[in-house]
C-alpha cells in the first residue's frame, strides 16, 4: 500500500523540450494579442507557464518595451564576453606555470652561478 501511495504523490518531471525562434514568436504572439491569457496559451500547446512567460518577457526586453533584462543581443555579447574571458584566464595561468621558477633554484649558489635570477 505505501508503494502505491508514493508514486501517487511523485510526478515525474517533464523531457527537456526545445523550440524553434518562429514557434516562440508565435506563442508571444498568441499572448500578446489578447484573446486568451498567458495560461490559456500555455495549455493550449502543453508548454509551462513559465517558459511562455518568459518567452514574452524576452520579446518585451528585444522590442525596447521593458528594461529590467538583458535583450537577445545583450544576452550573446555576455556569453561571447565570458568565453573569451575564461580562455584568457586558462592562458593566463598556462604562462604563469611556464614562467615560474623552481623554488631551489632560485636562491641557491648553484642557481646563481647557472644564470637563474
Amino acid at each position: 500500500m505505501s508503494i502505491i501511495m508514493e508514486s501517487m504523490g511523485k510526478k515525474r518531471p517533464r523531457p527537456r523540450r526545445s523550440f524553434t525562434p518562429e514557434f516562440k514568436a508565435e506563442i508571444v504572439e498568441l499572448c500578446q494579442r489578447g484573446d486568451r491569457t498567458l495560461r490559456q496559451v500555455s495549455q493550449d500547446f502543453d508548454l509551462t507557464e513559465t517558459a511562455v512567460r518568459d518567452w514574452v518577457k524576452q520579446a518585451d526586453l528585444d522590442a525596447g518595451a521593458r528594461t529590467d533584462g538583458l535583450t537577445s543581443n545583450e544576452r550573446d555579447e555576455l556569453a561571447q564576453l565570458r568565453r573569451e574571458n575564461r580562455r584568457l584566464r586558462e592562458d593566463v595561468d598556462i604562462l604563469k606555470r611556464a614562467t615560474a621558477r623552481p623554488h631551489h633554484l632560485a636562491r641557491s649558489p648553484v642557481g646563481l652561478a647557472a644564470g637563474v635570477r
